[in-house]
């Protein structure tokens, strides 16, 4: 069967993933003979009015860990069936043995009001069959068991379970259970307590030595270190970070370099994921990535990334299947997709809903082939096509000059060619671009032009 021409070779990302091997390491200790060479992030979907959000375990895959492939159509994997009957805040470990564990909140929503002392836990082999689900119980104090997540303990040769409680303190601390299986865990102790309140631990064990916690502080995303994983040996270090309110840090080390990114997921508006990086975490300081660098899962919050190998990335595309349908980011605004509102084009800042209003199904141009025309997923009767210069969503009359007008060429980007430029069937001096965030076509000469003309083809 031929590539579809429209969507990203395969060839071009299995190449880019050949380039991506690493022996993955738990702590100090390495889990299997394997290499890894891609990721893997679970999380779970929220939107501003509630139309996208779904309290199950989502997973998405990426190459890179910066741009993400959503799997079952970004619908969940799995959902809890006991506690709440949903979760927030998953964790994905590689265990020693090579399999996964999964763990996650159980609350479903946002009632903070409910106190689970339980979370959820499953096994997986490869992330595409999940067992043995059960609630796991960690204390018996009148609190919560939010955010939990896993690490091996080489010392102790045990995992460890963190995760967020208010103490005997008044205030939320970082809590730990140690266990060696996920069934039975010792009794909870307070692992780090910097004497105000945190929640949303994430661990990077054995980075030359040194042990990294990041949580959230107020509003920003704070860590701190130790040589050992001894409760209470944590000492906080660095300068905080945030873009807003920012909460659940995820440690991220690239497979190709000395790299680390530290992603954040704001909790206003409804999880926008920021990135910062560093080469070196005991700086403890990090600069903002370029937002046109990575683009999270639709409707995703507060996730989870760990490293699989190209065999487990294609087997976990080869069983979910990416989406039937695609997001276009705005070069020069990344934090704006195209959509349509009131059947008029245009590009918004993420998150909004109706989100399907940004989800579109690139097809072979309805009056050309090798072109593609936009069909809109939630009006699949309805295209972008231009009226007066301006795009509007309109349903296809199957005329020729509907197909015409609806139909355009998909060229490298004018501003970068990594990117996508769209020139008009019908008027090809013109391309597609967006003024005052409204999409139109026009000639495109001017630098400033080229960049509202350049827009991302991804999910």
């Amino acid at each position: 069967m031929s590539e579809n021409p429209l969507q990203p070779s395969r060839r071009t990302v299995l190449g880019a993933m050949a380039a991506l091997t690493a022996t993955f390491t738990i702590g100090s200790t390495p889990a299997r003979a394997a290499t890894t060479s891609a990721y893997v992030m679970g999380y779970f979907t929220e939107s501003p009015s509630g139309n996208g959000s779904d309290y199950g375990l989502h997973l998405a895959v990426s190459p890179d860990s910066l741009q993400w492939t959503p799997l079952n159509q970004n619908n969940p994997v799995v959902t809890p069936t006991e506690g709440t009957g949903g979760l927030r805040d998953p964790f994905i470990l590689r265990k020693q043995d090579g399999t996964f564990v999964v763990l996650a909140t159980d609350l479903k929503g946002t009632d903070w009001s409910l106190q689970s002392q339980y979370i959820h836990v499953w096994n997986s082999t490869d992330l595409r069959s999940f067992t043995g689900y059960h609630r796991l119980k960690l204390h018996e104090m009148a609190t919560h068991s939010w955010a939990p997540e896993a690490f091996w303990d080489a010392s102790r040769s045990q995992y460890g379970i963190i995760y967020s409680a208010v103490n005997s303190s008044g205030h939320n601390v970082i809590m730990v259970n140690y266990t060696t299986d996920f069934v039975t865990v010792t009794d909870a102790q307070v692992f780090f307590d910097p004497g105000y309140d945190i929640i949303d631990g994430d661990l990077a064990v054995g980075v030359n030595g040194v042990n990294y916690l990041y949580f959230k502080k107020d509003q920003t995303l704070v860590g701190a270190k130790s040589t050992t994983l001894d409760p209470g040996s944590f000492t906080v270090f660095s300068t905080p970070v945030a873009h807003g309110g920012t909460e659940a840090p995820i440690l991220v080390k690239s497979q190709t370099s000395s790299t680390w990114y530290l992603w954040g997921d704001t909790y206003t508006p409804n999880g926008v994921f920021y990135a910062w990086q560093s080469t070196d975490l005991s700086t403890g300081t990090w600069t903002a990535v370029d937002q046109k660098l990575y683009t999270q899962p639709l409707n995703s919050k507060h996730g989870t990334i760990q490293s699989i190998t190209t065999t487990e990335y294609n087997n976990l595309l080869a069983a979910y299947g990416a989406p039937a349908w695609n997001r276009l980011k705005s070069y020069n605004y990344p934090d704006r997709y195209v959509r349509h509102s009131n059947y008029v084009g245009r590009i918004d800042a993420y998150p909004f809903d109706p989100y399907t209003d940004s989800q579109w199904k690139l097809v072979p141009g309805l009056a050309d082939s090798s072109g593609v025309s936009f069909q809109s997923v939630n009006y699949p009767t309805r295209y972008l096509r231009h009226s007066n210069y301006q795009l509007v969503l309109d349903v296809n009359d199957s005329t020729t000059t509907f197909a015409q007008d609806a139909t355009f060429y998909r060229t490298a980007g004018l501003a970068d060619t990594s990117w996508s430029s769209f020139r008009s069937y019908n008027y090809p001096t013109r391309y597609i671009r967006h003024s005052n965030y409204v999409l139109r076509i026009d000639p495109i000469s001017t630098s400033t032009e080229k960049s509202d003309a350049t827009f991302s083809v991804g999910y």
